[in-house]
């Protein structure tokens, strides 16, 4: 990590000082105004550009760093801007510059290698045209709000702009801040390399960085991809996923407290991914006609599933807390659960009504600084995590088992039980019954002289 010059340290130490910072804190701002130097060394931005910081928070966000941790380095930076506008030097009386060369103790994290590198410190050519830092600064921010505009346009998935910003990200970074005007399919096969040589990631995620810079040039830069034919395309292996057997989920069962072992029951009982049961609202059951109803699953698909008759008792005991849950919130004047898109501006309130409470509702409010309000969320992915791993370790089952696995253990049961492979994949809202085709390796399988005749069925 970048070490600040001696004279710069006092400097800033200075400012912190008349900016009011308690000296417990200073460290703190230290250590971001580092942290910051080091990213813009590493991703190519110019540390004297307030560009620039839009993206470190914008990494900070990426690593789920808290909105106050954010907000104080965000602080920090702004000090340091101040310094420069001071025009701080050093002892020698040249300007304090922050990088590689002028400071030997710099630790070199991470050297990325590109056949289509442009220097971007001052300007980026091609041809005649020339492009100024801050122009370029302006372009990538333009490509961020391009990019979530044409994900939102396509109903894709929170989580899909997610990955696909993240992908960008790294990929700006990679070409050094190069201008999107001037990006390449030469430049994407550079980076897929980059992450299959260099990086060695997964092939999975080669593929997912290639969707990504893909739609990227497809949807937001208007422009040619030319032949990716002869991109380097990660082959996936086979995947054989884990599966329980019976005992092994009621053991599991057995170590998961409430309301932790509802969820997993749901996850196996009817086949649900993760993210699926705990977006599951009140209206989803139907219990005069055992039917669950999963809203807006994997693809934006509806699916219906049968409700295991062994716990609809537990669900209808749930519900009643779930109930009273909501009074509660009605009466401390709650401004209701978070809903789906833009419903609530239809209608009014729907989020205090009681069919559009969370099954599964989180333990604590969640404030809203924007409008300074507390709504309710459901419970977290991570805490269900945690508690089937805590789970699985007391059981000392000898499997890799997470969350997914009960959807595994689903599938692969129904086949045993001779449920047709068409069946299996209506339940589980496949679009492919290719997809379901994995489950035949799961079990076990006949062989031509144990196979019978249908005459002798």
């Amino acid at each position: 990590m970048i070490d600040i010059p001696r004279d710069a340290l006092l400097q800033y130490n200075s400012i912190l000082t008349k900016k009011s910072i308690p000296i417990s804190s200073q460290h703190y701002y230290r250590q971001w105004l580092r942290y910051y130097l080091d990213f813009c060394h590493k991703y190519g931005f110019s540390h004297s550009i307030r560009e620039s910081l839009v993206q470190f928070i914008g990494k900070l966000q990426e690593k789920h760093q808290p909105q106050p941790q954010q907000n104080q380095a965000a602080q920090a930076v702004s000090f340091y801007y101040e310094l420069l506008q001071a025009g701080v030097n050093s002892a020698d009386g040249e300007n304090i510059v922050l990088d590689a060369e002028t400071h030997p103790r710099l630790e070199q994290k991470e050297k990325i290698l590109s056949s289509s590198y442009v220097q971007t410190s001052q300007i980026q050519v091609q041809g005649d045209s020339r492009i100024p830092e801050n122009s370029v600064a302006e372009q990538w921010k333009n490509t961020y709000a391009d990019i979530s505009a044409e994900i939102k346009i396509r109903h894709y998935s929170p989580r899909t702009l997610e990955v696909y910003v993240m992908w960008l990200r790294k990929f700006q970074g990679f070409t050094r801040n190069k201008s999107p005007l001037l990006l390449s399919s030469v430049d994407v096969k550079e980076f897929l390399k980059y992450l299959a040589v260099e990086l060695n990631v997964a092939a999975s995620t080669q593929n997912q960085a290639f969707n990504a810079l893909l739609f990227l040039f497809r949807h937001v830069l208007k422009k040619d991809f030319g032949d990716y034919k002869d991109c380097v395309r990660a082959k996936k292996k086979p995947y054989i996923p884990v599966v329980l057997s019976r005992d092994e989920v009621e053991a599991i069962l057995t170590q998961i407290l409430y309301p932790y072992n509802l969820v997993v029951k749901l996850l196996y009982g009817c086949g649900l991914r993760l993210f699926e049961c705990l977006n599951l609202r009140l209206h989803n059951f139907n219990f005069d006609e055992s039917i669950l109803t999963v809203h807006d699953g994997k693809g934006q698909k509806d699916r219906t599933v049968p409700l295991p008759q062994t716990i609809v008792p537990e669900l209808i005991a749930h519900i009643e807390r779930v109930k009273n849950l909501h009074q509660r919130d009605l009466d401390t004047h709650y401004a209701g659960v978070f809903m789906p898109g833009l419903l609530e501006k239809k209608y009014k309130n729907c989020g205090k009504e009681l069919i559009w409470q969370w099954f599964f509702p989180a333990k604590m409010l969640t404030f809203v600084p924007d409008s300074k309000e507390f709504r309710r969320y459901h419970l977290h992915e991570s805490h269900v995590q945690r508690a089937i791993k805590e789970a699985v370790r007391k059981t000392n089952i000898l499997k890799r088992v997470s969350s997914h696995s009960f959807r595994h253990s689903f599938a692969t049961h129904l086949l045993q039980s001779n449920y047709d492979i068409r069946t299996i994949q209506e339940l589980l809202g496949h679009s492919d019954v290719r997809t379901t085709m994995i489950y035949t390796h799961t079990i076990k399988s006949l062989t031509v002289k144990e196979a019978k005749s249908p005459l002798d069925f």
